[in-house]
């Protein structure tokens, strides 16, 4: 079971808690991961990242243990800690302005 942490806009529209469980087939990657989860809750296709193109939204960011792997391939192979459920995924919106 791979864990993912959920920001709050996320939990609310998903009708779930702050950390959400799914299960990957094969390698688990940022892509298989994102895979399942919008699976799992159907109403967040299209907020992480694009229909279409499958491209992630602007100010979305994914956290691998403390690594930011948001540009990193989305089909290297995520953190075995992420892989055997020790450790979260994270998806944080990221804050900006000025």
């Amino acid at each position: 079971m791979i864990r993912i942490v959920l920001p709050f806009h996320l939990q609310t529209l998903a009708s779930c808690g702050r950390e959400v469980t799914v299960t990957v087939d094969g390698a688990v990657t940022l892509h298989a991961v994102l895979d399942a989860l919008e699976a799992r809750y159907p109403m967040l296709r299209g907020t992480i990242r694009e229909h279409i193109t499958l491209r992630f939204r602007p100010r979305v960011r994914f956290f691998a243990n403390t690594d930011d792997v948001t540009h990193a391939s989305p089909d290297a192979a995520l953190p075995t800690s992420i892989a055997a459920g020790e450790e979260p995924l994270r998806i944080v919106g990221a804050v900006s302005g000025g």
